[in-house]
C-alpha cells in the first residue's frame, strides 16, 4: 500500500485549488486502470485522503462516484474495496467494447486519420515487451484502445469507455501468465493501426472484432479457472 500512496501523493498537484470529488474520482479511476489498486484492495479514507490532501467528505463522494461506475464496492462495517469482477462482468465488458469500439472504427470519416497517439502506445507496448514488463504491456494495450475510441472525438464516448477500461484492468489482475495474454496483442494492434493508415475502416473493424473475440475467450478461460461465479478467488 505504501507504493500506491506514494503515487497518489504525486497526483496531489493535479487537484490544484479547485479540488472536487470528480477530480479525485478521475485520479483514483486512472490509478485503478493502471493497476495500482488490485481487486479486493481496501481503500483507506485516512491514507488516501492524506495522500491527496482532500477532506473525508470529498473522498467519500469520490468513492460513491466510483461505486456507481462499478469500480468500487462498499461493504457495511468493513469499508470500501476495489471490486472483484465475476465472469458475467467480464463478458459484459467485452460486449460493450465490441459495440462501442466497433462503431467508432466503422464510423470514422474519410481518411487520413490522426494516428500519432496510436503509434506512440504501440511503441510503448513494444518497448515494455523488450524489457519483459508485461504489466506495462497490458497498460499500453488498454491505452491503445482508449486512443482508438478517442478517434471518434466524442467526450461522451471517452467518458463511457474510461470506466469500462478501468474495469478491464480489474479483469487482467487474475491472469497468472500476463505475457501469454498480452504479447499477441502487440501485433494485432499494429495490424489495426496499419489498416486505418491505409484508410480501410472495414478491415480495421474486422481485425478489431477478431481481436476482441480471442481476448474474451482467453480472459474468460483464465477467469473460470481462477475466480468462482460469486466473484471470489477459487
Amino acid at each position: 500500500m505504501t507504493e500506491q500512496l506514494s503515487g497518489l501523493a504525486e497526483d496531489r498537484v493535479l487537484l490544484g485549488r479547485t479540488s472536487t470529488a470528480e477530480r479525485v474520482a478521475d485520479i483514483l479511476r486512472s490509478r485503478i486502470a493502471e493497476g495500482y489498486f488490485p481487486p479486493g484492495t481496501r481503500l483507506s479514507e485516512d491514507s488516501i485522503g492524506g495522500a491527496l490532501g482532500v477532506s473525508r467528505n470529498t473522498l467519500r463522494e469520490a468513492f460513491r462516484l466510483l461505486t456507481h461506475e462499478r469500480l468500487l464496492v462498499h461493504e457495511l462495517n468493513r469499508g470500501v474495496f476495489v471490486r472483484v469482477l465475476t465472469v458475467e462482468d467480464v463478458e459484459d465488458i467485452y460486449r460493450t467494447r465490441r459495440l462501442v469500439e466497433g462503431a467508432v472504427v466503422r464510423g470514422l470519416g474519410d481518411p487520413p486519420y490522426a494516428l500519432d497517439a496510436l503509434a506512440r502506445v504501440v511503441e510503448q507496448g513494444r518497448r515494455a515487451a523488450r524489457e519483459g514488463d508485461w504489466k506495462a504491456v497490458g497498460t499500453a494495450n488498454i491505452h491503445f484502445h482508449r486512443e482508438l475510441v478517442a478517434l471518434a472525438a466524442s467526450e461522451r464516448t471517452d467518458e463511457l469507455m474510461r470506466s469500462v477500461f478501468a474495469e478491464l484492468r480489474l479483469a487482467f489482475h487474475v491472469v497468472d501468465e500476463p505475457r501469454k495474454l498480452h504479447e499477441p496483442y502487440i501485433m494485432r494492434n499494429v495490424a489495426i493501426m496499419e489498416a486505418l493508415r491505409a484508410g480501410d475502416r472495414e478491415k480495421a473493424g474486422q481485425l478489431l472484432e477478431a481481436y476482441l473475440d480471442v481476448s474474451l475467450e482467453r480472459v474468460v478461460e483464465v477467469y473460470r479457472r481462477r475466480v468462482g461465479e460469486d466473484g471470489q478467488d477459487a
